[in-house]
């Protein structure tokens, strides 16, 4: 459906984007997660063909936005973080305006707008100027025009910036009923709107990708702290010898507690699977659990520590070391080569001094040769 590869934009020497590449399919709803001036707006400027890529190409439904962006952007609605609204015209003047716009054929025109309304839940408000309305309707009026032209992507950035918590669940239940027909792409700073509503989640910071996948495949390869807090009633230096006998553990810290209780921190090896086998042995001393919680970050962790400034920072030096490393080698690849062609240079030169020293060697060898005939005849 979308296919984004290598996408960069450069103001002056700064990236508001970099090295961006991804792809969309049908049937799902996306989520640009990221801080603000993390590069969200930006990157769906450039997918909906209203600002230039530095770099990179974006395919919408095989059709180039830049080479092919009329039929590129039929495939696309797109709702603004400032929705494209003209104060002064009523609902239903505007959508026909957008319709026109769109060239949506005149006989169907009527029974799209009609259709967006009732989708949107503005059909009542369809008499009213745009400026009367509340910012929720609004809201709904920017999406219905997004809507219009039945696209098959629809793209909404910051979609419950500034609307209260009812207008929000509204616009929230809007989106998912988007889904049913249509690939919707969301950007948002807010992580629990973007993982209520979201299948795929895409994190950015300061225009890079650094994770991308489900919420769940995120926790599971992320989130794990590999740590486990326990809290057992029995002796310290027993529980301490049980939990480092337990295969995969790799170190323990055993604080006695109130109620002839201990408290535990363990830490294990990722691969290994722990629990079963520290409750057998803790069970077999007849030491009882009465606490077990495996230590886990949250998506909201996760979500902090990616879009930190020190790992940016990490990932930046990572890829300055890997672009030094490349025009290093293309340097080394373009004076190995210019090297080259001096050497095949200086052989041709060689190659014609010798075709001219035979040429020469064979010039005086006839002279000789036709001297001596005529020596001969004149004897």
């Amino acid at each position: 459906m979308i296919r984004v590869s290598n996408l960069s934009k450069k103001y002056g020497d700064h990236y508001a984007v970099k090295n961006l590449s991804f792809e969309i399919d049908k049937g799902k709803v996306y989520g640009f997660l990221g801080p603000n001036g993390a590069g969200k707006s930006t990157t769906m400027n450039i997918m909906t063909g209203y600002i230039a890529a530095t770099e990179g190409d974006v395919e919408i439904d095989g059709h180039d936005i830049l080479k092919d962006a009329e039929e590129a952007k039929k495939c696309i609605g797109y709702l603004p973080e400032i929705p494209p609204l003209y104060q002064d015209m009523t609902v239903k003047e505007y959508l026909d305006f957008v319709a026109e716009l769109k060239k949506v054929d005149k006989k169907e025109r009527k029974n799209q707008v009609e259709g967006v309304m009732k989708k949107t839940f503005i059909t009542d408000m369809q008499r009213r100027l745009i400026k009367n309305l509340s910012k929720g309707y609004k809201q709904r009026v920017g999406l219905a025009q997004a809507m219009i032209g039945n696209p098959d992507v629809i793209i909404l950035d910051e979609p419950t910036v500034g609307l209260d918590p009812k207008q929000i669940i509204e616009i929230r239940e809007l989106i998912r009923e988007l889904k049913k027909d249509h690939t919707v792409i969301l950007s948002s700073h807010i992580l629990s709107e973007v993982a209520e509503v979201c299948d795929e989640i895409m994190i950015i910071a300061k225009g890079r990708m650094v994770a991308s996948g489900t919420a769940e495949s995120l926790l599971k390869e992320l989130g794990s702290n590999n740590t486990i807090e326990l809290t057992a009633k029995g002796n310290k230096k027993e529980v301490t010898e049980i939990i480092k006998s337990v295969n995969g553990v790799k170190s323990c810290t055993v604080d006695n507690a109130s109620g002839g209780c201990v408290e535990c921190f363990i830490s294990y090896n990722n691969d290994v699977e722990i629990r079963d086998e520290l409750n057998k042995k803790l069970a077999a001393k007849n030491i009882s659990i009465y606490r077990l919680l495996n230590d886990s970050k949250s998506l909201e962790d996760i979500f902090l520590e990616l879009t930190d400034d020190a790992y940016v920072e990490k990932i930046e030096k990572e890829e300055s070391a890997k672009e030094a490393e490349e025009k290093a080698k293309k340097a080394e690849e373009k004076k190995s080569k210019k090297k080259s062609i001096a050497q095949e240079i200086v052989e041709e030169l060689k190659d014609d001094e010798s075709e001219e020293e035979t040429d020469d060697t064979a010039a005086e060898n006839a002279e000789t040769e036709e001297n001596e005939e005529i020596s001969k005849e004149e004897e």
